[in-house]
Parts: structure tokens; sequence; C-alpha cells
């Protein structure tokens, strides 16, 4: 079974990298992923078991054998009274995202492997509540990466930061600052890993933007953005009379991967 699993993940990467080279050999941009953030609210730790238990042994193995090779789960690293879960799902389409729920519920071994989750009683459920966020990458990173981190994952650091902005055309403004204004080239210049930059479609806080930038530690995080604050690139962009007042509010997590989690 692990090698039947391993042929199907390289597999599905080949075609995938054949395809961006494809793609880049006829002058074509790599197409702009979509992303799904789901976030599961949970009471207690037997609900963060069960939601564990699904998505190591159910839902994650489902979506590699439906050809999603890389999804992230992530743990606030401050202990708070409302405990989540973070799942980040990457799709090459809407019709790749659509089509996952009939896909998974063709999956008998999901069905299986998951039925605690699946068909759990009405007055014992997994979770609290679940949000989902719909996001689409950025044009200036149109597809995600998994972060070049050499320590364990129990000791790194991933920010998710959430940009809110006053309105509809100053959002568009801060778009175009990560894209237009190489916001996004500034951080990769100075190596802060990130996953993804995006748009946020749907959410509950909007308008809104989102990415994620990874670390080895607390303390390799600090000095990231130490640099970032002092480079001239940055202090030039963000002077840029243009640029002034896109965000309203902001929102930063400290997130740790789950030890089953793909990125």
């Amino acid at each position: 079974m692990k090698k039947s699993k391993f042929s199907l993940l390289l597999a599905g990467s080949l075609i995938l990298l054949t395809v961006t080279a494809f793609r880049l050999s006829a002058g074509e941009p790599p197409r702009q992923e979509y992303y799904e953030l789901k976030i599961y609210h949970l009471e207690n730790a037997e609900q963060e078991q069960r939601i564990d238990l699904f998505l190591k042994e159910a839902y994650i193995p489902a979506l590699h054998r439906a050809g999603i090779a890389h999804v992230g789960v992530f743990k606030p690293i401050e202990n708070t009274k409302d405990k989540k879960v973070y799942v980040f799902i990457p799709y090459r389409s809407l019709e790749q995202m659509e089509s996952l729920e009939e896909k998974l519920g063709k999956d008998k071994t999901y069905n299986v492997k998951g039925k605690d989750y699946l068909e759990t009683a009405y007055d014992n459920p997994a979770y609290q509540r679940m949000e989902k966020i719909l996001l689409k990458a950025f044009v200036k990173m149109p597809e995600m990466a998994l972060p070049q981190l050499d320590a364990p994952k129990s000791e790194r650091v991933y920010e998710l930061r959430s940009y809110e902005s006053p309105s509809e055309n100053l959002y568009k403004n801060k778009v175009k600052m990560f894209n237009d204004g190489d916001e996004v080239g500034i951080f990769s210049r100075l190596g802060f890993n990130a996953v993804f930059y995006a748009e946020v479609l749907a959410g509950s806080h909007m308008p809104n933007l989102m990415y994620m930038t990874t670390f080895s530690d607390k303390e390799s995080r600090d000095k990231h953005w130490k640099a970032f604050g002092s480079d001239p690139a940055w202090k030039k962009l963000s002077s840029m009379e243009e640029y002034q007042d896109n965000v309203s509010h902001s929102d930063i997590l400290f997130l740790r991967p789950a030890d089953y989690s793909d990125i």
C-alpha cells in the first residue's frame, strides 16, 4: 500500500511538472491555483483527536488519491480557549475543487476510514463549527510552494497573515502592491519561504487577502521581519503615495504544522 501511494503521488507530481514546463516553454504563464482554507473550531481535546484521526487516516490520503499532493494541517502555537485546526488545500482549478466531493463519495477506503467523522451522531459532533475560505493565488506567485526548512516541524513557525481593506478599490490597490509593486519579490529575496499569497474570493472578512510565510523558529521569524522593515526596496515601496491607506485591519496567526501535514 505504501508503495502504491508513493507511486500515485510521484505520478501526479510528474504530470504537474510536465504541464507546467510545457506552458512555460510555450510562453504561457502558470495557471493561478485556487485554495480552500478550512478552519475547524473545537470544544475539547476529544474533538481535536477525532479531527486529527480523520485528517491523517482518511481525508489526506483520499485527497492524495484524488490528485492533490500537498495538504497542509496547522494548529495555533498559542493556547486559546477556542481550539482550532487549519486545513489548507490547493487546487489546480475550480473544476478540480467542484469534483472533489463526488470523488470522495466514491472512495470506499475514505468512507470506511472516515466513518467516525462522516457518520457522527448529532449529539456527539466532531467539531463545534467549521469555516471555509476560498482563495485565488496572486499573479506574482501563481502556485503554492513547499517551505525549504530543515528544522523539525515541532520547532517551526508558520505565519498566516490576513489584510483587510476599507474598500474594494483600496483592496485591489493592496493586491497590486504585492504584484506590480513586487512586495512578493521582496519577501522572496529576503528568504521568507512563502507557501502562498492569495486573494480571498469568499469568506467572512471581505475585502481581504491572505498569505503564509514560514520560518525555522521564532528567532528566525523575528530576524526576517526586522530585515524586511529596514529593507531599502520595502521602504521605497511603502512610502509611495499610490499605496497609502490600503489596509484597515490585519490579523497575524502563528501556527505549527501537524506531524502528518504535507506542508
